[in-house]
């Protein structure tokens, strides 16, 4: 059975970093690549981020381009999402979602997420 457990969400000010971790378990996730996706209070699923599977190639949306970095950690089978200079907007539960997603296909995830805040 595929598992994915999100954690690091935190209550932050603007401009702080946050790091999410995703601990993924029932499938051979060094053979999968691996996406971030979120969503807004009120609002609908947004693709934030996907990586390949050598972590070598990743892709961004452009709300977080330049401020967000995936990557992961095979041996560990866990996926990462580094945060920084976060604002208001990235308000939301991030979910992470085995497979590489884009804008236009963002599945109902299957996890719980880990809820962020923005806020001064």
């Amino acid at each position: 059975e595929v598992q994915l457990e999100e954690s690091g969400g935190d209550l932050v000010q603007p401009g702080a970093s946050l790091r999410l971790s995703c601990a993924a378990s029932g499938f051979t996730f060094s053979n999968s690549g691996m996406s971030w996706v979120r969503q807004a209070p009120g609002k609908g699923l947004e693709w934030v981020s996907s990586i390949l599977i050598n972590g070598a190639n990743t892709g961004y949306a452009d709300s977080v381009k330049g401020r967000f970095t995936i990557s992961r950690d095979n041996a560990k089978s866990t996926l990462y999402l580094q945060m920084n200079s976060l604002k208001p907007e990235d308000t939301g539960v991030y979910y992470c979602a085995r497979g590489i997603l884009n804008k236009a296909y963002v599945p109902a995830p299957r996890s719980q997420g880990t809820q962020v805040t923005v806020s001064s």
